[in-house]
């Protein structure tokens, strides 16, 4: 199993507004090897919202197919890879794992 976190910081308030934008569904879920998407909003005192985005793939190379496909395009058409002062946006990490052991 491989899971991917983009971890994404927010001004205050805007993460409960933002989380149903990433488990809306759509394409992602037809892709192979797509098992779910979870959003959590790290409890934290600081003067930000920050969101984990978390998603699960049976393998790396259906993560890298998600990256690659028409669907990760349109999920993401119109979103500037520079935020303007507008945007609720503070800065983001993503952050690849490989399960190696569960329960």
């Amino acid at each position: 199993m491989y899971v991917v976190t983009n971890r994404i910081d927010v001004k205050k308030g805007f993460a409960e507004k933002m989380a149903p934008k990433f488990t809306q569904g759509g394409k992602i879920q037809e892709l192979k090897g797509f098992q779910k998407v979870e959003v959590w909003l790290i409890d934290n005192k600081e003067d930000y919202d920050q969101m984990y985005i978390n998603t699960w793939w049976d393998t790396k190379e259906d993560f890298n197919g998600w990256l690659k496909s028409d669907a990760f395009k349109e999920a993401h058409e119109g979103k500037s890879t520079t935020e303007n002062e507008d945007s609720p946006i503070l800065g983001n990490k993503v952050v690849k794992a490989n399960v190696i052991s569960k329960l």
